[in-house]
């Protein structure tokens, strides 16, 4: 695993493409988010469940960008920090905060995509 894949990774959300996206995750990939009622946050496990929620994301945020994306990789894990920007679909609201995702990785693909973001009041 390579800075440069957790780079290729990045550059597909900011293009928006889930197809893309898709191709990096194992068959049993679990993607938990950032939020939700779990300690982990939402917990979306199975190619279906992730591909539904990554593009949920586009959906709230049609202009979404993670900015600045930072990579470091330690054996089968992996951390991307980044500054998310988006405006929320439904009130217009534009959000700005800092964030990370913690990887593990199998096979040379994403097994786990675990999403960190700060939260603004």
């Amino acid at each position: 695993m390579t800075e440069s894949f957790l780079q290729a990774f990045a550059d597909a959300w900011n293009r928006h493409d889930i197809d893309a996206l898709m191709q990096f995750m194992t068959e049993d990939c679990v993607f938990e988010a950032s939020a939700g009622p779990e300690p982990c946050g939402t917990r979306y496990v199975g190619p279906q469940a992730v591909r539904e929620a990554f593009s949920r994301v586009w959906h709230d945020y049609p202009d979404a960008q993670w900015l600045g994306a930072r990579h470091f990789i330690a054996g089968e894990r992996g951390v991307s920090e980044w500054t998310f920007v988006g405006t929320r679909a439904s009130d217009g609201v534009r959000i700005e905060t800092n964030g990370c995702d913690h990887f593990t990785f199998r096979d040379g693909r994403i097994q786990l995509k675990n999403s960190w973001r700060k939260a603004r009041g």
